[in-house]
């Protein structure tokens, strides 16, 4: 296998299992626009997505690295926990 190929592969499989981080992270930003909390703590929704899917990408890479593979139950499961409180954490949900 060439180089190129390797390389296209990984990017192929990176891109295809972050997606449920980089999806999840979008509806949480518009569902929380939507909403309008009272006094968020960052207020600008890209923001709050972009640290959702950082939050949700490194759920993700430690499924990867603890299952040895992706499209584990258990690690979308904690994904959706690990999301939800940080857009919890992020809008001032406790006030």
């Amino acid at each position: 296998m060439d180089s190129v190929s390797l390389f296209l592969d990984v990017a192929w499989q990176a891109l295809n299992g972050l997606t449920p981080a980089a999806v999840l992270a979008v509806l949480l930003g518009l569902i929380s626009t939507l909403k309008k909390p009272t006094r968020p703590l960052i207020r600008s929704a890209g923001w709050r997505c972009l640290l959702n899917f950082l939050a949700g990408a490194a759920v993700l890479v430690g499924g990867w690295v603890v299952f040895g593979h992706d499209g584990m139950m258990a690690t979308y499961a904690v994904l959706v926990g690990v999301m939800g409180t940080s857009q919890w954490l992020l809008t001032g949900g406790w006030r």
